[in-house]
């Protein structure tokens, strides 16, 4: 046995020294594998495939979460400080619009589209309280609409529902705002909306925010604050805009300051680090500065050099306007007809946009500049040919250049034409043609006017209130004036001369009773209306027919009148609290009443212990009857 261990072990050692090569020990298989299928067809395995997939979506693996997580830096751990519950919060992404919320978005679109501007608002406010709430993108697409429409009340209504319903607004409803503060020459609302916007949002400005805060200054004539602004932008790390400071030179144009208009040039190239600036928009208003300083023969070299043949320079449709007003302005209107007929043709959307409203309007009042009413209202009407529609603001320049030069049958079939264009008019249209009719001697349809726009729901002023009756009253319409009075006297606040002139031409007329009751309405509505001044005018125009007193009994029969309502008021107070007290009293327990209650309470306990009392000694007498 030794023998044999000895003899295996040599053999192992001499067969571990020996090189060894590695080498196959199974043959190769001569068995060709056979791939069973699942499915019987190509089709029910693409569907499972796109069941796979989509179950991968829901509930991914294992493996790709174990990689998130690796992937995903550690949580800030939160802090022990509660947030600030008046922070502003951040508005959400676009992301948000998807789903159900992008369909209310698309519906939203399509009333938009509708020219259905109410009920699109109206959809809009009744989803914000449901399940799908619309997002702040389809909010300021309602508000959007409504400020291309003037409609500035119903706008801020908007957006103060949407604000108190906790919808974060981003920068786009902040500039919206903006331009409404700044159309309606709310200077100083729209820089404290701007202050608020740099210190208590929670993103930055945009440039179109400043772009609209400088042309909304230089259109209010604040041109010193608008320079200040721009200063400011600079300092926030913007970049010069040249369409800033196109609307800068603008401002400098109207004031007629050709210097100022140089200066911000050699700005603009200083701050650009070019002699040449290829964005065209400021070439325009650089052509006023020479307009302006007598140098016809440079802003026409200017011209040429911006807009002649192999030219590098930028031009948008605002750039052409800029050119267009310079040329139109200053004694070159031909050249100007022939540069709106050149971008006509070039233009070509959404290619290549060189001409919007603007460039129309400048024409209109160009043709009306010259007397040629046909030709503009020629031009007015091809507005269509090139997708530009006509606003409020178009229809009512054209309307007031052709009332001031007797053509207002020409007016009247534009103010007819703006409902199959779907523009509604506003306060302007309906005052230029009653103040036409009135100087056409047609008072009727003066009056008309008027009448449609307080049906409008627009809101006349009271100019424009004096304006009506006093014409209505000079032709001898008194009751059609008093008509008018009575349905502007709960929308307006008149004062003293309004109501002197209306009394007035009541008692030329010896309609004494009327003025009393526009006295007694004066007095029962509000008593401050009917100021000293106003009782002496009417006391004096009663003087007359020997009915002085009638001011003085009336303010006394009004005066009992007021009392005896009072006194029928305390009356059914006190019977309201007698009632009331009973009703008390049968319900609560009668210890929780007054000394009297427990009078009644005493007296009653002593004639239950009496009857008691004789019903045990009638229980007594029984008792010894039966023993």
């Amino acid at each position: 046995m030794a023998l044999s261990k000895l003899s295996f072990l040599n053999h192992l050692a001499k067969t571990l020294t020996k090189p060894h090569r590695f080498q196959s020990h199974a043959p190769p298989s001569t068995v060709i594998p056979v791939r069973l299928f699942s499915f019987a067809t190509p089709e029910e395995a693409a569907a499972e495939r796109r069941k796979r997939k989509r179950r991968l979506r829901i509930e991914p693996p294992l493996s790709a979460l174990r990689h998130n997580q690796q992937q995903q830096p550690p949580r800030p751990s939160p802090s022990s400080s509660p947030q600030n519950p008046n922070a502003p919060k951040i508005p959400e992404p676009v992301s948000a619009l998807s789903g159900n919320r992008l369909n209310l978005h698309n519906r939203i679109l399509k009333l938009i589209r509708e020219n259905d501007l109410e009920e699109a608002a109206l959809l809009t406010r009744h989803s914000i309280y449901s399940n799908c709430r619309p997002t702040i993108y389809t909010c300021n697409a309602v508000m959007a609409a409504q400020l291309r429409q003037s409609k500035y009340a119903e706008l801020l209504s908007l957006h103060r529902f949407i604000t108190q319903a906790g919808v974060a607004a981003n920068v786009v409803t902040h500039n919206l705002l903006l331009t409404v503060y700044l159309d309606c020459r709310k200077t100083d609302l729209a820089l404290e909306q701007y202050k608020q916007l740099i210190s208590d949002a929670p993103f930055n400005s945009s440039p179109t925010t400043y772009r609209i805060l400088i042309k909304g200054l230089v259109d209010n004539q604040q041109i010193e604050k608008a320079l200040e602004l721009k200063e400011e932008m600079a300092t926030k790390g913007f970049k010069p805009d040249p369409t800033i400071y196109s609307y800068l030179m603008l401002g400098q144009a109207k004031n007629s300051n050709a210097e100022g208009i140089f200066e911000l040039y050699e700005e603009l190239k200083e701050k650009m680090g070019t002699d040449d600036i290829l964005d065209g928009v400021i070439y325009g208003n650089l052509m006023k500065g020479y307009f302006l300083k007598g140098m016809e023969t440079e802003a026409m070299e200017l011209y040429n050099k911006v807009l002649g043949e192999g030219s590098n320079f930028s031009m948008s449709a605002l750039a052409y306007n800029y050119v267009l007003e310079a040329l139109s302005k200053n004694g070159k209107f031909e050249e100007a007809l022939s540069l709106f007929e050149r971008i006509k043709n070039e233009h070509d959307p959404p290619k290549k946009l060189s001409v919007n409203l603007g460039s129309y309007n400048i024409v209109v009042d160009g043709y009306c500049a010259n007397k040629k009413f046909s030709d503009a209202i020629e031009v007015f009407i091809s507005m269509g040919d090139k997708r530009c529609s006509p606003d409020t603001l178009s229809y009512n320049v054209l309307i007031d250049q052709l009332c001031n030069n007797d053509k207002l049958a020409e007016a009247e079939e534009l103010y007819k034409g703006m409902a199959d264009k779907k523009v509604s008019p506003d306060e302007y249209t309906f005052v230029t043609l009653m103040d036409a009719c009135f100087m056409e001697n047609r008072p009727d349809d003066a009056a008309q006017y008027f009448r449609t726009m307080v049906e409008s729901k627009l809101r006349p002023n009271l100019g424009v209130y004096n304006r009506a009756v006093e014409g209505l009253v000079k032709v001898g319409k008194v009751d059609e004036a008093k008509s008018f009075f009575d349905l502007m006297v709960p929308k307006l606040r008149m004062n003293d001369d309004a109501y002197k002139f209306i009394m007035s031409a009541l008692f030329e007329n010896g309609k004494h009773d009327e003025v009393m009751k526009i006295v007694d309405g004066m007095l029962r509505e509000d008593p401050n209306d009917f100021t000293d001044e106003v009782e002496e005018f009417v006391r004096e125009g009663l003087r007359k027919v020997g009915r002085e007193d009638e001011v003085t009994n009336l303010k006394l029969d009004i005066e009992r009148e007021k009392a005896e309502a009072a006194a029928k008021v305390a009356e059914e107070a006190e019977r309201a609290k007698a009632s009331a007290r009973a009703a008390v009293a049968s319900l609560l327990p009668s210890k929780l009443l007054g000394n009297k209650d427990s009078e009644i309470k005493d007296g009653e306990e002593e004639s239950v212990e009496a009857a008691i009392g004789d019903d045990v000694a009638e229980e007594e007498s029984v008792e010894k009857a039966t023993v």
